[in-house]
């Protein structure tokens, strides 16, 4: 079986082909940092990141694209309202770009504990107003956009006319979305129709992030539009005809519909992606996430615990985990039940790779594509069921990265292997090398695959406390080859016991 995507646009899975195999272009659209993330915001790059890693476990080359957008992204996604980096910067009296700054490392921060792969190219919207702009002129070229007043709109109407297509990703109709708008233009008379949208943005003499442009009366100042950025960006660095772009359910529209406008409003027409993927949203105990609700949580405050709508802390593996419990296309709702259940399965994964280091030492692993099904005459053996175990995931994966039952066959095959653990005579059976094969899929499949990995939950002050509880009480009896052991053993690892008249006390060796 070979991996099937389910692509927005068309409204069916299909098998996955490369535009240029075996490389693969994604692009995911970013946060805007003018806060800390939030769980929603999690999502969409772990759901991604198990696409790369599973691209490249099939032996895919992916240039991995998200976006950092820090200009252009308005309160309104009707082009009004402030920018919202700006209005970050005034109400905290700082530069926009130090809060951009400071919001961008706090995410990647987030995004590391989170297991998530950093991307292998992370353009930033005001770091690509050259590109924005060079867009612009192209679709002006080809009068799908007007001026007015030193901004710069998309002709929707007119791009229909011509045989365009807005609305074919969201499903919506232009001539519903006209309907009953003409009341709400108060501010928006530039616009020749409600359903354009802004390419460029004017400034206006108080807007503090501004950038030479073409457009108006010299010399024009203003911004880019929200949606350009990721056209632009995605074009530079993919290519007009790339393979997958993906993000929120909350992104088809606008955004991802206007992308495509975009697009093939260029000089190089195309939807730009084959494959337009979206991960479905989020809610908190069954309502969705809102700050008048009091469910709102950032992510610093879910792995710290500060917050009302919880009744505790919970690890970035455990919100990971959660979240593969779900297939992407699929609500989800957060609660501390599910997060609960979520951490124990999350451990039990990872008790499971403590389980392979007694059966099989990683010298005597092969490679994971070993685990593969084989075709076999008569009732399988009990290897080639083993093998068959084995590589159930991966077809779960290979069907629209389908990580619930993914995860599912990961314990199913856990659970063989913990029998196999504990009745020698079944693993006799079984043989060297396919649990050699189902110990190196089970690893492929944890740790590279799904992006899980070892939180150690020890405190190292604790454990010190207790190592020298025992060494008082070793020095106490007069066991001094305990002491000695203890002392040896600390050292080891780079810790020196020293005896005081007030105690014990340790310290860092500086040997």
């Amino acid at each position: 079986m070979s991996l099937t995507l389910y692509n927005t646009l068309t409204r069916q899975k299909a098998p996955f082909e490369p535009v240029n195999p075996p490389q693969v272009g994604l692009y995911l659209c970013g946060p805007t940092v003018y806060n800390d993330a939030h769980l929603g915001n999690a999502r969409g790059p772990i759901v991604f990141d198990v696409l790369t890693r599973y691209l490249r476990h099939l032996g895919y080359q992916v240039r991995y694209v998200r976006n950092i957008t820090d200009v252009g992204h308005l309160e309104s996604d009707a082009d009004t309202g402030e920018d919202k980096m700006e209005k970050a910067a005034r109400a905290k009296k700082l530069e926009p770009m130090q809060v951009a700054q400071h919001y961008t490392n706090s995410y990647r921060q987030a995004m590391a504990a989170l297991g998530c792969l950093p991307p292998d190219i992370e353009p930033q919207a005001s770091g690509h107003i050259t590109e924005q702009i060079a867009l612009i002129q192209e679709i002006m070229g080809r009068g799908l956009a007007y001026e007015a007043n030193g901004s710069v709109y998309f002709d929707v109407p007119k791009y229909n006319a011509e045989g365009g297509l807005y609305g074919r990703l969201s499903g919506r109709v232009v001539e519903e979305l006209l309907a009953g708008t003409r009341t709400e233009l108060a501010g928006q008379d530039e616009k020749r129709s409600p359903a354009d949208f802004a390419l460029w943005k004017k400034a206006s003499p108080q807007h503090i992030m501004r950038w030479p442009s073409p457009f108006g009366e010299a010399p024009g100042e203003g911004f880019p539009g929200w949606h350009l950025e990721c056209s632009a960006m995605s074009r530079k660095y993919l290519g007009a005809e790339f393979d997958i772009h993906g993000g929120g359910l909350d992104l088809m529209f606008p955004h991802h519909e206007c992308e495509i406008a975009q697009n093939e409003g260029s000089d190089t027409p195309g939807p730009g992606a084959r494959f337009w993927l979206h991960n479905n949203m989020l809610t908190v105990n069954g309502q969705k996430m809102s700050k008048s609700l009091g469910n709102f949580i950032t992510l610093p405050q879910l792995f710290g615990g500060d917050t009302g709508a919880l009744s505790q802390a919970y690890s970035p593996m455990t919100l990971r985990f959660f979240f593969l419990q779900a297939h992407y296309r699929s609500p989800i709702d957060l609660s501390d039940d599910a997060l609960q259940a979520a951490r124990k399965g999350y451990r039990k994964l990872i008790n499971g790779l403590r389980l392979l280091d007694k059966l099989v030492g990683e010298g005597e692993e092969v490679n994971s594509e070993e685990a593969k099904t084989e075709e076999v005459k008569g009732p399988p053996t009990p290897a080639q069921q083993l093998r068959n175990l084995a590589a159930k995931p991966f077809a779960f994966l290979d069907d629209d990265l389908n990580t619930p039952r993914a995860v599912a066959a990961v314990f199913d095959l856990l659970k063989r292997l913990n029998t196999l653990a504990a009745k020698p005579e079944e693993l006799a059976e079984v043989g060297p090398a396919a649990l050699a094969a189902a110990a190196a899929a089970y690893r492929t499949l944890v740790l590279d695959v799904l992006g899980l990995r070892d939180e150690p939950r020890a405190n190292t002050e604790d454990l010190l406390g207790l190592t020298l509880s025992f060494y008082q009480e070793a020095k106490a009896t007069k066991a001094y080859d305990k002491v000695d052991q203890i002392r040896a053993a600390l050292k080891e690892q780079g810790i020196v016991i020293k005896d005081t008249k007030t105690g014990v006390e340790w310290a860092y060796s500086e040997e």
